[in-house]
């Protein structure tokens, strides 16, 4: 993606980090010559190689998968906080609309999970990471043959991560007041992505100050 040198986020324990508190992604590759691209949850096992592996599944019936080359490259976004900026916020007059946001592209290769009891522990694995934010996680404890049944439905991959970028637009071209301000408002929005943004806007600063 385009990369300003200001907005370049290179820590990866911060890449990580987005990367599990924003897990829906967009997986793109190519199929017939065009990009494709499926919307679905991952889970990352950040020990798993030097950028860490993503787990998931998709449908059978999604052509995606016989689309996946271990020689070729897919990518992954994740879209992390975002929100509209308005000029009134800024101490210049003279100055536009922008959007800050916060991205975290993965590149890798794919691999099929074929091995049925590999493929099971797989599912364990996403149940347990999505169902730990309840008081009393749902347990993937289902009749055998059932489950076998709802696995022939759906195909499990690995992406090994081979390189990531980080994008942190924060309003890092505009002054520390500017900052301050844009970071002040949007804490006070109802909207709970923009209060995300502010939050993260006053943790950097606060960084720089250190």
């Amino acid at each position: 993606m385009y990369m300003p040198k200001l907005y370049q986020e290179d820590d990866l324990a911060t890449l990580h980090g987005l990367m599990r508190d924003y897990s829906f992604a967009t997986l793109v590759t190519q199929h017939d010559g065009a990009p494709f691209a499926t919307h679905l949850p991952l889970v990352l096992e950040a020990d798993e190689g030097p950028y860490g592996t993503l787990y998931g599944h998709i449908a059978r019936a999604n052509p995606q998968w016989q689309d996946f080359d271990a020689t070729q490259e897919v990518l992954v976004i994740f879209q992390g906080p975002h929100t509209y900026v308005s000029p009134s916020w800024y101490a210049a007059e003279l100055s536009v609309p922008t959007w800050n946001y916060t991205a975290v592209h993965a590149y890798g290769t794919p691999h099929l999970v074929t091995d049925d009891d590999a493929f099971y522990a797989l599912l364990d694995t996403l149940v347990r990471t999505h169902e730990s934010q309840f008081a009393k996680p749902w347990r993937f404890q289902l009749p055998e043959d059932y489950v076998r049944k709802m696995m022939q439905g759906i195909v499990g991959f690995t992406i090994r991560i081979t390189r990531l970028q980080g994008k942190w637009k924060l309003s890092q071209n505009r002054s520390v007041t500017d900052q301050q301000n844009v970071a002040a408002t949007l804490q006070q929005s109802p909207d709970p992505l923009s209060r995300d943004v502010g939050i993260l806007m006053q943790q950097r600063q606060a960084m720089r100050r250190t």
